[in-house]
């Protein structure tokens, strides 16, 4: 095994939140790309991540079946009925390891992608089928077999941790850092994604994601009309992806959950190629690249999606802002968004005058700064954006301040992640304010502004400059006696710190230095 070990493997993939997991399982796939081309190598890796968990999940089923004693661990319905891809005995994962080692093992691998898409409809043309070309050296293709051999990625217990979506989207992620294109793109957080579909509760009605990734919003939106007892045929699916392999991930990630959707005919930019120009959508949901600079807005000018106003040619935030925005039922749509924070505050080619306008618009309904480190591949700082069209009664002419950025835990030395009990005081807040339903200013944390204060700050919208610091708890000592207290231990201080001085110098001198 290259460069980590099959307990390892097993120890780490057993994990919930440890990235280095998924760095470490990088780390032995990048060694056995060789020269191959990154932009090559990643649809080797990441077609065979998916086969892997489609085995996985049918393979789960066919030892619950195979246990039960019926004699219907081949029938076909029995893994359709609780939305487990069929695949056939030729193109299971043990299968394909007992080729690994065999100069055959491309054909081998293009023949059971052949073989799942045909048993599978909504998988036609997604999978990658071009493993027995002369060019892929197939003795790495052998040891990337056997290193995905020993993770489960489709497992109920993997399901559950979100395994796939979280080593598919690092892969991504470092792959694009390998072809020099990270371009702002960053994995969302689940502990994020399940924050903004607390808030915005998308619970029947059309779902719109501009930049839909892997579908990781969809996903948790369907989970949380079935945690509500709801039904997700009464949500429906609209999405947008411009990476073409990302845009097949995000088909295979919603076949996965039998969620229909509609990603557009093909991968396209949502600037440039719009595949929902009349989409009016009651929610929105999204987490768009970072601070784009090469987005192509000279070109765009005279947009109708800019009814705030122009966004500047150096960086796309208010270009994704208003494009969401144009795509809301005026209905009373609601949206959700991640942004860098720089987008709060930011006065420069423009973007100062746009957020006043989207203020003085009253479509901006909540702001909240978010802890540092929920991203593990950056360390920007971010919010999240809820902006409404027709506000209702209690919202109408405020913004709600939240201000996150003291919850969460760290998970290690580099993650924070919010807990659930963070998550719905977030979510709760901004609800009770919304509905009118017992909400207070807390100081220090959250704080309502009519659009008069917000200008007066000169339509900054940051969350601290409103909701204050947080109060302290008295410690019952007299101020007086405190500051005696506090003065005498300073003292204190100072004087140790000249006999150290002193000390010092005296030692350095003997050996002849003088300070």
């Amino acid at each position: 095994m290259v460069g980590i070990s099959l307990r390892e493997l097993r120890i780490m993939a057993a994990g919930t939140t440890n990235i280095g997991f998924e760095e470490k399982l990088w780390q032995a796939a990048d060694k056995l790309r060789s020269n191959m081309d990154a932009a090559e190598y990643k649809h080797v890796v990441l077609g065979l991540i998916f086969l892997k968990y489609v085995s996985d999940s049918f393979e789960e089923k066919y030892q619950q079946l195979l246990v039960e004693g019926y004699g219907d661990e081949e029938d076909r319905d029995e893994y359709l009925a609780e939305n487990i891809f069929y695949v056939p005995k030729d193109a299971r994962w043990s299968e394909i390891k007992n080729h690994a080692t065999s100069t055959d093992i491309g054909s081998v691998i293009d023949h059971a992608m052949d073989a799942i898409e045909k048993e599978n409809d909504i998988l036609k043309g997604v999978l990658t089928k071009n493993y027995s070309r002369q060019e892929l050296d197939k003795t790495r293709l052998g040891e990337l077999v056997t290193l995905f051999t020993n993770i489960e990625v489709g497992s109920t217990a993997a399901q559950e941790r979100d395994v796939l979506g979280r080593v598919y989207e690092y892969f991504l992620s470092k792959f694009a850092s390998a072809e020099g294109k990270l371009g702002g793109e960053f994995y969302t957080p689940s502990c994020i994604v399940r924050t903004l579909v607390s808030m915005i509760e998308p619970f029947e009605g059309q779902i719109f994601d501009p930049a839909c990734g892997s579908g990781g919003m969809f996903c948790q939106s369907a989970r949380f009309v079935k945690e509500h007892q709801g039904n997700v045929r009464d949500i429906s699916i609209f999405g947008q992806e411009s990476n073409p392999t990302t845009w097949k991930l995000a088909k295979m990630n919603l076949a996965i959950r039998q969620l229909e959707a509609n990603l557009g005919k093909h991968n396209a930019d949502s600037f440039h190629d719009d595949q929902h120009k009349t989409l009016k959508a009651n929610y929105i949901l999204g987490n768009p690249p970072f601070n784009i600079s090469d987005w192509g807005g000279e070109r765009l000018q005279e947009d109708p999606r800019w009814k705030y106003g122009i966004p500047p040619v150096g960086n796309a935030n208010f270009a994704w802002l208003q494009h969401m925005l144009y795509h809301l039922n005026p209905a009373g749509g609601v949206c959700g968004t991640v942004l860098a924070n720089g987008s709060l505050s930011s006065n420069t080619s423009n973007e100062g005058n746009i957020r006043a306008n989207m203020v003085k618009g009253d479509v901006v309904e909540c702001i909240v700064a978010m802890p540092s480190q929920l991203f593990y591949s950056t360390g920007i700082p971010v919010s999240l954006w809820i902006m409404r069209k027709g506000k209702g009664e209690h919202s109408r002419g405020k913004i709600l301040f939240i201000d996150a950025r003291k919850l969460g835990y760290m998970v290690d030395r580099k993650v924070r992640e919010l807990s659930e009990e963070d998550i719905q005081k977030i979510a709760v807040t901004y609800q009770n304010w919304w509905k009118g339903t017992g909400y207070e200013d807390v100081q220090g944390f959250c704080k309502e502004a009519t659009i008069e204060e917000i200008e007066a700050q000169d339509f900054i919208l940051t969350p601290g400059r409103y909701v204050g610091i947080e109060e302290q708890e008295d410690d019952g000592e007299p101020f007086e006696e405190k500051m005696q207290r506090l003065t005498s231990e300073l003292s204190g201080l100072f004087a140790e710190s000249i006999e150290l001085q002193n000390e010092i110098r005296e030692k350095l001198g003997a050996i002849g230095y003088e300070l």
